[in-house]
């Protein structure tokens, strides 16, 4: 007896230990003497100043201490926050692709830093630099569970500086307090790091990441102390006027457009924990165009938000319902209306206010008030668009939450017909996360009203996963009603009931080329309610995938389709093309491969070819991309897409090619210059997009953008512009 007690408590010992071992945490230490942000760490005070050590690799291996060293080191005055970090490295032989801030940390050396300032697990701000002393800043939202609760649209005013060594290289950052938010009188908050490091392909982090979760998740994080409360953050007040000069010719219309643009933006903190952003005639001119996207698809496709209004604390009021079939609000909308021709055009917005963030420690609020402006001439109305949404934290990292969407059209114009005077929704969502990530889920519902239409129009759904080293799985499971309608949001069908699931394993070989490889089920199977429940899609997909120890990766998978046409429907996009009957239902499968190489190499590419059948015929594709980097001022990429569709007598057969090939070129860390080319025979568009930007002082930039546009088949020009816009950053 003794004997067995013995074995019981040793093999339990390592367990208890785990589940023993101390919170880490560090000292922010309190100092009254100035600091100069020069990458060099050479005043006295840094040699007392307490640190975060001993990072632990996440890659290749998440279960040794990283093998190059980290220190990250923290103080702090009244108003700012200042950093110093070493980073020990093999060489100088650093990846560093751009100058250009907001770079993407992937494949190439830096080290990010975040912060979670009230504690509760859901956001956070990220501030990274790399070893050439490039700066990026990001938000968190979502517990930071996966890429879209990450948004490096996000901008503040800090400094920061780095100097390269032989072995190692120093980052000196010093960060206004004022760029959080936080309580006042707070003492500590949570804070994680992670770190790349090219030259030995080694991803660390402060606190110890399980590689199964994602490098920014923040369950997992340590404490930073501060040595003496925080006071009142005073946030000043940021006004940001531009004049932009337009000149531009419409050709399909024979409209030539010569002009000048004034307006702005002003960010006022409320307290400490909410930001209030007015705009009045924005312009967004300057942000990057949409990529292309070939859609074989009865369906639209969301494409991410850039505008930088709606980008903060966009948790609040993007992220309700079930994001690809039920999202009630999808900030993409405003600003955009459709012409008489059904053609998407931009509608002008007047002017808007947006006030987010935190109540108190567990509260935060949303509310969004935009007005649009009448378009006679496209029979679009002037409408109010606003939301207000509620967030309560409940247990340690779920919350509910609730809304009401209000779209409101304005004097009821003689062309707007009765029905479309008003659209509302109102909706209660629980967000489950559970301590350590391994649970996640969501169940929400949903009601929309519009003239005349009060009964029904219910949109409710559930999903729950758990994702450990091993194993990883969900269901999901939507209803919309066919009367559902939400005008501000994204819902790309209704009269459905939708279940979804997968199946994960993974394996973790100890020795050899691969580093992980995994198999998934995962299905998706529609019925439709007013067709007394009829299937009329089903997709069940089988994969295999791998990542090697170089970062390359390799996939495979199987689909087997369904899909049961109620309404006609014509892939190709031809103009005389026959269209596929309606009310007939379609069987095919279809196989897949997909590699992409080392991206740490000078030369990168991906490829993805498939082929299988495609409706009552054929479909063969290829994907493609290919990177070549002369770092770290010039990037060159080039994105292809080809699909060949074969449909039987008398259907149409076509080729769609897309092909977008970009340059990037970064002269130094304020002058940026960029030209991306999209050819899509299936939008009948060649458009050219070139931007140059210089930023000539803290968050303020000259940009100047061409933009071109022809149709595919004749060559004609479709429209032409070129804006000069000047905006400026003033704290007050």
């Amino acid at each position: 007896m003794t004997k067995l007690r013995f074995v019981l408590a040793a093999s339990l010992f390592p367990f208890l230990f785990f589940a023993q071992s101390p919170k880490k945490s560090f000292v922010v230490k309190y100092i009254d003497q100035p600091i100069t942000v020069d990458g060099v760490l050479d005043e006295s005070v840094w040699e007392t100043a307490g640190s975060a050590h001993d990072f632990q690799q996440n890659f290749p291996s998440d279960s040794i201490l990283a093998t190059q060293k980290t220190e990250i080191k923290m103080l702090f005055d009244d108003t700012t926050l200042y950093i110093g970090i070493r980073q020990d490295a093999e060489g100088k032989d650093y990846l560093t692709p751009s100058l250009r801030r907001d770079y993407r940390a992937g494949n190439s050396d830096n080290i990010s830093l975040l912060f979670d300032t009230f504690n509760d697990g859901t956001n956070a701000f990220l501030f990274g630099i790399n070893p050439l002393g490039v700066r990026r800043e990001a938000l968190i939202s979502g517990g930071g569970n996966d890429i879209s609760g990450f948004v490096t649209s996000w901008d503040v005013k800090w400094r920061g500086e780095s100097k390269i060594h032989d072995n190692y290289y120093i980052s000196e950052l010093a960060i206004p307090l004022t760029s959080f938010k936080f309580r006042e009188g707070e003492t500590k908050w949570r804070f994680n790091s992670y770190r790349f490091d090219m030259q030995t392909n080694e991803r660390s982090t402060w606190i110890r990441i399980p590689q199964n979760q994602f490098i920014v998740s923040l369950a997992f994080m340590g404490d930073m102390v501060f040595e003496k409360p925080l006071g009142k953050s005073r946030t000043p007040l940021a006004i940001i006027p531009y004049v932009n000069g337009i000149s531009g010719r419409d050709f399909e219309n024979d409209i030539t457009t010569n002009n000048v643009k004034v307006g702005g933006d002003a960010k006022i903190a409320v307290g400490n924990g909410m930001n209030l952003d007015i705009t009045l005639n924005p312009d967004f001119s300057q942000v990057e165009v949409d990529n292309f996207i070939t859609n074989l698809t009865r369906f639209e496709v969301s494409l991410p938000e850039r505008r930088q209004f709606f980008i903060d604390n966009n948790d609040l009021f993007g992220n309700f319902g079930g994001r690809r079939d039920a999202n009630p609000f999808f900030s993409r909308r405003i600003g955009i209306a459709k012409d008489t021709a059904d053609n998407t055009i931009e509608n002008r917005i007047i002017g808007g206010v947006r006030l987010s963030g935190k109540l108190n420690n567990n509260l935060r609020l949303g509310f969004l008030n935009i007005q649009t402006e009448e378009d006679s001439a496209n029979e679009i109305a002037s409408n109010n668009n606003m939301m207000f949404s509620l967030q309560q934290k409940v247990f340690s990292r779920s919350n509910i939450g609730m809304f009401f969407i209000n779209r409101q059209s304005f004097n009821s114009p003689d062309f707007l017909d009765e029905s479309e005077e008003y659209n509302r929704v109102v909706g209660i969502d629980y967000n489950l996360s559970s301590a350590n990530n391994v649970w996640q889920g969501k169940a929400y519902g949903h009601k929309s009203f519009q003239p005349g239409d009060k009964q029904g129009n219910f949109s409710g759904g559930a999903t729950l996963g758990f994702n450990t080293r091993n194993y990883g799985s969900f269901i999901d499971a939507v209803f919309i009603d066919e009367e559902f309608q939400s005008d501000l949001g994204f819902i790309p069908r209704t009269d459905i009931f939708k279940i979804a699931g997968n199946i994960r394993r993974s394996f973790w070989p100890k020795k050899g080329a691969v580093n992980n490889h995994g198999l998934e089920v995962f299905s998706i199977f529609t019925w439709r309610p007013n067709l007394d429940y009829q299937n009329t899609d089903h997709m069940i997909n089988v994969e295999w995938g791998a990542e090697l120890n170089n970062l390359s990766e390799l996939q495979a998978s199987y689909t087997n389709q369904f899909i049961f046409l109620t309404d006609e429907f014509e892939p190709t996009g031809k103009d005389d093309a026959l269209a596929l009957p309606g009310n007939t239902g379609y069987y095919f499968n279809s196989f897949e491969l997909e590699y992409r190489s080392d991206r740490r190499k000078v030369f990168s590419y991906g490829l993805e070819p498939s082929f299988g059948g495609f409706f009552n015929g054929t479909r063969y594709s290829m994907e493609a991309f290919f990177n070549l980097r002369l770092q770290p001022k010039v990037n060159m990429s080039m994105n292809m897409n080809y699909d060949r569709i074969e449909l039987p007598a008398p259907y149409a057969q076509a080729d769609i090619l897309l092909i977008a090939p970009r340059v990037d070129i970064t002269f130094s860390k304020s002058i940026f210059w960029s030209t991306l080319v999209q050819y899509s025979n299936q939008r009948d568009n060649l458009g050219f997009n070139s931007r140059l930007q210089w930023r000539f002082a803290p968050l303020s930039d000259l940009f100047l953008v061409y933009n071109d546009n022809y149709f595919v088949n004749t060559f004609m020009p479709r429209n032409r512009s070129i804006n000069l816009k000047l905006t400026y950053w003033l704290n007050i």
